[in-house]
């Protein structure tokens, strides 16, 4: 299931994506780069509406407000934005600002001189409060400012700005020219160094205050909503360090590497960053100044709070329980009911494997509701549905639960919060064992649109419920035997979610279990125990269950008992229900696998009590199918036919392909059996009915490339063309099954020979 405290993890820095950056020690300054964005703001006003069209100039409007708040570019950059919205703009910006980058320091002065203009006249072109106008206003007085040693090393500055742009202008028509020689291939490769190197030659300059909290501000949303729009780490942490090296104490660039470096799991610098934003925070004044005196002791208490969240996030849960004491103890001196909320609700994180958690978790929803949190009353509502639905709750419960969660969703716009909804209904119907529905709450999700608007255009949908979503997907679709359109799915988890995101693991464990059952179906065990490796490194308690699986398949029987045995006790001690019913399935199959099925019946009948309790489907009807196979080796068909009629409609309503197939056979061996006894004419209707539901097992089994089941559904095929008198059928069949056993090793168990 999707974590749901994940977002509990409390962002000062961040409201509405706006970065709070009261005190900044650099200031706004003229740079070469900001004067041809003025060339372009004077051309702009010089152009008459005729002479650009109403679609050229929407979208040099478009343009101008990340090029107002952005860092500076290359001109060659300029030029290319300027001319993909309005080409002749372009060359008019290009020939004004060569003509005063090779013509002299007056040329300068008398553009500065002239754009205080814009704001003369009764109809101005420029209003003085716009974002245009107070960019201008900052620009004119920071030029007036400046010495005259100031305004020469400007002009020069300017004239290497213009002859670095001319050089690239260069380059770039010489490249386009090879292109069209050497191929698509080649432009490519091209093309990309070309926007390497601009990266290189971009200003690597102190940003100003505003340059700097755009790009905080940016990144900040990018990590939230899509990680893979934003810089890579090693990128975004060079930025940062040049960021800090001009101005050591702003606090906001910290808390950024602080989330920068929890993308690559680094713990250290990660605490590292996170200690020294709250050094910052209180050094500066900025709490202090925005909360009277009780900045100091905010800072202190919600330092301690997220220091808490880090060393639960990584793992390190004793530490994150002292850090949590010490953010209650601070708040609860300072009388903040919203941090004691916040610490609560990480209490409940950090003890949720006790019996009694649900008794604080409730406490903490009815106290949220009470101070008005909805985010944190929300977040502890699925955590209680989701705690319900692993004790075995009705899933019309859990649903009026989530729909009461819904509301406080719509009702405040937390978007976020919908997304996790649904792939926690996702995560509840698979639970539950029911496919249909938890398919169409997974295509629900991936068809939405975020309502919460993201900078840069960004859409939230690059969440951990997205990555649930469509593991989920991949998953259902592998079940079906569609593993195809599986691959296709992990395809784009992989291009949306890369290798070094935070929830990349989500679809590589997807991916190597996906791998382990083709594989395991395939019989290439030594495949599959290859995989075991990494399955094991991504979740420990699966890799073990899978590790046993192959033991078994490769008639390993004590070392598979061992492990399992081990398991099943870790599993019993962690409260993992649905892993200890899938250890009692495979201990089963091991003793009737060993000759034992008498044994097997109460290992059984605990399974199916635990699956009926905490309503698992899928693990009741798979549990039922091997008690009716007991009974059946028992020598009770009869009763074994009367169990499978009470488990076949669900399985094959919900089931997986291979329990399809699976359950027919089974079906069919029991039809066999319990007519042995019969006259021959309800024998031979006993074994055509037994016959057809071969044939079906058979398609379902070929569906997954099963290839040992086939190979099993045609020798019993054969045995009952051979009863029946069909020789051609039966001499087909028979060939069939030379052919996949001479391909497959025998491993199964020997097959019912009463006909």
């Amino acid at each position: 299931m999707a974590s749901v405290h994940e977002s509990l993890y409390f962002n000062p820095m961040m409201t509405n994506g706006v970065v709070h950056a009261n005190v900044f020690g650099i200031k706004d300054w003229v740079t070469p780069y900001k004067i041809a964005v003025l060339v372009l703001l004077n051309e702009m006003g010089r152009t008459g509406e005729g002479a650009v069209s109403l679609m050229e100039r929407r979208r040099l409007n478009q343009l101008l407000l990340p090029l107002l708040q952005g860092p500076d570019i290359t001109l060659s950059k300029l030029y290319k934005l300027i001319e993909e919205s309005c080409p002749q703009l372009a060359n008019s910006v290009q020939i004004r600002i060569k003509l005063m980058a090779e013509g002299e320091l007056k040329d300068m002065e008398q553009f500065f001189d002239d754009l205080s203009d814009s704001f003369s006249g009764t109809e101005p072109e420029v209003h003085k409060t716009s974002v245009v106008g107070l960019f201008l206003r900052h620009m004119i007085l920071a030029y007036s400012k400046l010495s005259f040693s100031q305004v020469f090393k400007l002009y020069t500055a300017l004239q290497q700005y213009f002859q670095n742009g001319e050089k690239k202008t260069v380059e770039d028509a010489d490249m386009e020219l090879a292109s069209r020689e050497e191929g698509e291939r080649k432009m490519e490769k091209e093309e990309l160094d070309v926007s390497i190197r601009e990266e290189e030659v971009s200003c690597s300059g102190p940003l100003s205050q505003k340059q700097a909290e755009f790009f905080l501000s940016q990144q900040a949303s990018l990590l939230k909503n899509d990680e893979t729009k934003a810089l890579t780490p090693a990128s975004l942490q060079k930025e940062l360090n040049n960021l800090l090296k001009f101005n050591p104490d702003f606090a906001e660039a910290h808390y950024l590497s602080y989330l920068n470096n929890l993308r690559v799991q680094d713990v250290f610098s990660s605490t590292h960053s996170l200690l020294h934003y709250f050094d910052r925070l209180i050094l500066t004044g900025a709490e202090s100044k925005s909360n009277g005196e009780e900045g100091y002791g905010r800072s202190l208490r919600y330092a301690a709070l997220n220091l808490a969240a880090l060393h639960c996030r990584f793992g390190h849960y004793q530490q994150a329980e002292l850090a949590l004491q010490e953010a209650i103890r601070i708040a609860q001196e300072s009388n903040d009911h919203v941090c004691l909320q916040h610490c609560l609700s990480w209490l409940y994180v950090l003890g949720q494997k006790r019996s009694d958690s649900y008794v604080l978790l409730e406490h903490s929803v009815k106290k949220a509701v009470h101070f008005g949190l909805p985010y944190l009353a929300s977040l502890g509502i699925q955590s209680l549905v989701q705690q319900r639905a692993f004790a075995g709750k009705t899933a019309n419960k859990l649903m009026d639960a989530l729909k009461d969660s819904d509301l406080l969703h719509w009702k405040h716009s937390l978007s976020e919060l919908i997304d996790i909804s649904i792939a926690q209904k996702t995560a509840i119907w698979r639970l539950y064992g029911r496919s249909t529905m938890a398919l169409q709450q997974a295509q629900m999700l991936l068809s939405m649109n975020s309502l919460e608007s993201v900078n840069a255009g960004v859409q939230q949908n690059n969440t951990e419920s997205f990555a649930v979503a469509l593991c989920h997907l991949a998953e259902l679709h592998a079940e079906q035997g569609c593993f195809a359109a599986a691959s296709e799915v992990l395809k784009h988890l992989k291009e949306r979610f890369p290798p070094n995101s935070q929830h990349a693991q989500l679809w590589m464990l997807c991916d190597q279990k996906i791998q382990f059952d083709r594989a395991m179906n395939d019989g290439k065990y030594h495949l599959a125990d290859s995989l075991v490796t990494g399955i094991t490194a991504l979740n420990s308690i699966e890799g073990v269950y899978r590790k046993a699986v192959v033991l078994q398949a490769q008639n390993q029987m004590s070392e598979a008992h061992k492990l399992l045995q081990k398991l099943l006790i870790h599993c019993q001690r962690t409260r993992n229900t649905e892993m200890v019913i899938s250890v009692l399935l495979s201990v089963a199959e091991l003793y009737w696998r060993s000759s034992s099925p008498t044994i097997a019946l109460p290992v059984l009948l605990q399974a199916l009590a635990l699956s009926k309790e905490y309503r698992l489907q899928h693990l009741a009807s798979e549990t039922v199918l091997n008690l009716a196979f007991a009974q059946l080796i028992l020598g009770i068909p009869e009763q074994a036919l009367s169990l499978l009629h009470m488990a076949i409609e669900p399985i094959l309503a919900d089931g997986a392909v291979l329990d399809k197939g699976r359950a027919l056979f089974l079906v069919a061996k029991c039809q066999v059996a319990s007519a042995a006894s019969c006259e021959p004419l309800k024998k031979a209707e006993a074994l055509e009915a037994a016959i057809e539901n071969l044939n079906e097992a058979k398609n379902y089994f070929a569906k997954v490339d099963c290839k040992e089941q086939i190979r099993d559904v045609v020798y019993f095929q054969a045995r009952l063309y051979h009863t029946l008198g069909k020789t051609q059928e039966r001499n087909r069949c028979a060939m069939l099954f030379r052919q996949l056993h001479q391909d497959l090793p025998f491993h199964g168990v020997p097959l019912i020979n009463l006909l």
